[in-house]
């Protein structure tokens, strides 16, 4: 499936150093997984990772669900010898922790190859540089590391997540000038099924893909939220046989619940008929 058309609600973070974790990604209903090299896993054990990882994918099981392996940056001891390594992995992508600039993905490409590319988009100088870093030739989707982008603005917490809308909107821009999937960041409250349905509500009308998870009590919250709606759904159906029949018969325009149908609205409801399709397939 190609990576514009495919699902991504749910995007759910693994430590790649977890042989269980690693098992019960394979039964979860999730669209992509993050297999984690950097945060998740611990300095003891960031070679063994490696291994580990490598055997899982290597093993497969994962049916439909991307497969993105985060490695360590390239300015720590493990980066380069983690690119080397998920190279070779099979993954469908690699994501590079701390994008600043193209210039770190151009160091990522010469490790990895064809490999698609990931952006974690999470400093201060990736936000201004976000247009550029989404024009990057090897890249296809951008991930908010919004704990860390909180962290280098010296943000106070806000449910609203104000503070955040100046990056959050710049990647957003520069993700859809360019057609590359993102995806918000992640509700560390696991436990708070209310507040994370908020946070996805407000990334949905905000425009992103899906959201970044860290725990699997997370997953169908998301998945519902960036998930076409039955009602949505029902009013593409009908705005596409509407404008189809006014199309027939010479107009330019149809009405639909007393609202005017344009060319656009029939480009979305399409949209929304395709996504909603694309879901069902990988659910099968």
């Amino acid at each position: 499936m190609d990576t514009r058309s495919r699902p991504f609600r749910s995007v759910l973070y693994i430590p790649g150093s977890k042989s269980r974790a690693l098992e019960k990604a394979k039964v979860l209903p999730v669209d992509a997984v993050i297999f984690d090299l950097e945060d998740a896993v611990s300095v003891s054990e960031k070679e063994a990772a490696r291994e580990t990882l490598a055997q899982a994918l290597a093993a497969g099981g994962y049916g439909a669900r991307m497969r993105i392996v985060r490695i360590n940056g390239l300015d720590t001891q493990w980066g380069k010898d983690d690119a080397k390594a998920a190279a070779q992995m099979g993954c469908d992508a690699i994501l590079l922790p701390k994008v600043s600039d193209p210039a770190d993905l151009d160091a990522l490409a010469e490790i990895t190859g064809d490999v698609p590319l990931w952006a974690m988009m999470e400093t201060p100088r990736g936000m201004l540089n976000a247009a550029a870093i989404a024009a990057h030739p090897k890249l296809q989707g951008m991930v908010m590391g919004t704990n860390d982008l909180a962290k280098e603005l010296q943000t106070r917490f806000r449910a609203d997540r104000l503070p955040m809308m100046a990056g959050l909107g710049l990647c957003l821009l520069a993700a859809k000038a360019e057609g590359l999937v993102i995806v918000d960041g992640v509700y560390n409250a696991f436990k708070d099924a209310e507040g994370l349905a908020v946070e996805c509500s407000q990334g949905r009308d905000m425009g992103f893909d899906g959201k970044t998870l860290i725990h699997p009590a997370q997953v169908d919250v998301a998945n519902t939220a960036f998930a076409p709606s039955a009602e949505e759904i029902d009013l593409a159906s009908r705005q596409i046989v509407a404008f189809d029949k006014a199309e027939a018969a010479g107009q330019g325009v149809a009405v639909v619940d007393g609202k005017i149908v344009e060319n656009l609205h029939v480009a979305t409801a399409r949209e929304i008929i395709a996504k909603a399709d694309a879901i069902a397939a990988v659910s099968a």
